[in-house]
């Protein structure tokens, strides 16, 4: 099995350009079935979640081109439902195997898909999948192998109300929407980034939806969509992490190919351990290697609070980030991971790396620092967790192993390259 080998303890230095959107060319890929010519996506990160993506669609008769530089065509026109279903291996490789569940159910009105996978990080319950659907008049029922069947032969406009502003539900709620006749109202809709850019996709291709950016969105069926061609925004995650490892191993590092106002959130919690960058130019940024590097206190003077929520909170992905970061920083800091419910069991490595670290519950972690790492041998349990890890294993002194690599290529493209850029000494051998 790969695994990245990596000596640590020495200061990074360089530039590093963002890739897509995961997240974002996820959605994208998926919403291309909506139309029936053909899509053109640039900036699609070459990562393991997209290649998987690529294949359940082509199982479904798409016809897809990939060329260099992230440049992706899509021609659904042979889209059809085959009978078996889409294939549980590749379904279980993704959660955002979920998103063919709108496209498919506005084309053709069924769907059987498998159990869907994805990161390792607790119970991700389908209720509010299901109640969507159920709002707009489609049938939910689960087969006795775990197969996630729906009959949306009936499928009808509605005021749909999320019980929690879910990316996936709020996005395939808009793909079934923008087909179906009459207007349908979404409620407590979710709005990352990488939702805003769904719903400017499908504009583009003469969907009608108004309220993108908020939690309020009202969608008008059209008959049809047409040809488009659209850009994948930058993914703040990597962003996020990139700020992360700048921060932990006093490293300079320019980011480019930023959007600077998807970061205000991720600004506000990095300054709180003591971390700030610079604006160098209007899709750039710079983290100096001088920091204040000193975690905050209240106004009253006590220990402060860094937890995550829904756009435009803090993001959960990037908990794991700024923990490992804060473990090189002066002072005390309480992360308080909410919507998880296992996404905080990595920081046992981070324990066995010397981090002085409180694991309260499963959801809270008391980080106190700085602490020097020592090298070890660990294994990445979903994609953020795993690039912490690999901060950690850069401030670490000596060589270090990281196994079950395959976690963190889901989300990082040609991540080794990018580090190896910076001066990390990192290679990959299986």
């Amino acid at each position: 099995m790969d695994r990245y080998i990596i000596d640590g303890g020495y200061t990074l230095e360089g530039s590093v350009r963002i890739s897509g959107n995961k997240n974002g060319a996820l959605a994208l890929l998926a919403a291309s079935l909506l139309c029936d010519r053909e899509v053109e996506l640039f900036n699609v990160p070459d990562i393991a979640d997209v290649q998987v993506m690529i294949q359940l669609i082509r199982f479904l008769g798409v016809t897809v081109t990939q060329m260099q530089s992230g440049y992706v065509r899509i021609d659904p026109s042979g889209l059809e439902v085959i009978d078996p279903e889409l294939p549980s291996s590749l379904v279980d490789d993704i959660r955002a195997s979920l998103l063919l569940l709108g496209p498919i159910l506005a084309r053709k009105g069924t769907v059987a898909l498998p159990p869907p996978g994805g990161d390792v990080i607790g119970l991700r319950r389908l209720d509010t999948q299901v109640s969507a659907i159920e709002a707009m008049g489609g049938v939910v029922s689960i087969s006795s192998d775990g197969y996630l069947i729906v009959d949306g032969i009936n499928l009808h406009a509605g005021d749909v109300f999320l019980h929690e502003a879910s990316v996936i539900t709020t996005e395939n709620t808009i793909m079934m929407a923008v087909l179906t006749p009459g207007q349908t109202t979404i409620t407590n809709a979710a709005c990352e980034p990488h939702v805003q850019d769904l719903c400017s996709f499908l504009i583009s291709m003469g969907a009608r939806i108004e309220g993108v950016g908020s939690n309020l969105l009202r969608v008008q069926g059209v008959k049809r969509l047409t040809d488009t061609s659209f850009t994948v925004g930058p993914d703040y995650m990597e962003v996020g992490s990139f700020v992360g490892l700048a921060a932990a191993t006093e490293s300079e590092i320019e980011i480019q190919g930023v959007q600077n106002k998807d970061l205000r959130m991720i600004e506000t919690g990095f300054d709180r351990i003591g971390v700030s960058w610079q604006v160098t130019g209007q899709h750039s940024i710079i983290v100096p290697a001088s920091q204040s590097r000193l975690m905050r206190k209240s106004i009253s003077g006590h220990t402060v609070k860094i937890d995550d929520a829904p756009w435009p909170g803090f993001p959960a992905d990037l908990l794991s980030i700024l923990t490992v970061s804060a473990t090189q920083m002066n002072g005390s800091i309480l992360i308080h991971e909410k919507m998880y419910e296992s996404r905080m069991f990595f920081i046992d490595w981070l324990i066995r790396m010397g981090a002085d670290i409180i694991l309260c519950d499963p959801h809270r972690a008391l980080v106190n620092g700085p602490t020097q790492l020592r090298a070890a041998q660990v294994s990445s349990p979903d994609v953020r967790a795993g690039m912490a890890l690999i901060i950690a294993t850069l401030c670490a002194q000596g060589e270090s192993v990281i196994q079950n690599i395959y976690q963190i290529e889901r989300g990082y493209e040609d991540l080794p390259g990018k580090l190896f850029a910076l001066g990390a000494r990192i290679r990959k051998v299986d």
